[in-house]
């Protein structure tokens, strides 16, 4: 049992190196964060390999050390709605395909879902209770899935690749 903990606080420090590395090279190309969501990607995968207490761990980490060594996303509003938005991605996944047992495909996209609607919650609530400039929650989620467009096609062809391929490189391993 030890062993699979220090597994996973391995495999969850990487994901969040990822998770810092990536949005960092997209944005040495001109940007494109928001569109391409590079941070997105390994902290979903992460809920694809982690149990579900270092996954919601990737899920915080990353965007709230991003921002604290890179400025990205900006510390208010961003990252409050980003960190609850990607913890839901790789908790739900985490739960769908390791606890549950479902597809990769299912559990990809409803971990996409609620994470959008948790950020528009959080949206909500900054407006609400911090009366932030944004706009209302669901004028928020549709810009960010119509922006976010080009990073969702990726997400839904590349994860279940990097998954598929990685569980049974791992059934064939000696």
């Amino acid at each position: 049992m030890k062993n699979k903990k220090t597994n996973d606080l391995v495999l969850a420090g990487i994901f969040v190196s990822m998770g810092l590395i990536l949005p960092i090279v997209f944005h040495g190309f001109g940007g494109g964060g928001p569109v391409f969501l590079p941070m997105h990607i390994p902290v979903l995968i992460a809920g694809f390999f982690l149990e579900l207490p270092f996954a919601i761990a990737v899920g915080i980490l990353t965007p709230v050390l991003s921002s604290l060594l890179t400025g990205m996303p900006p510390v208010f509003p961003v990252l409050p709605y980003m960190a609850l938005e990607l913890t839901v991605y790789s908790a739900v996944v985490s739960l769908l395909y390791r606890k549950l047992k479902l597809n990769v495909y299912i559990s990809l996209i409803i971990s996409m879902i609620c994470g959008r609607i948790m950020a528009g919650i959080a949206v909500w609530a900054l407006i609400t209770f911090f009366t932030v400039q944004l706009p209302s929650p669901v004028l928020f989620i549709q810009g960010a899935i119509i922006n976010g467009l080009p990073g969702i096609v990726i997400q839904l062809i590349l994860i279940p690749i990097i998954v598929l391929s990685t569980n049974r490189f791992k059934n064939t391993a000696v």
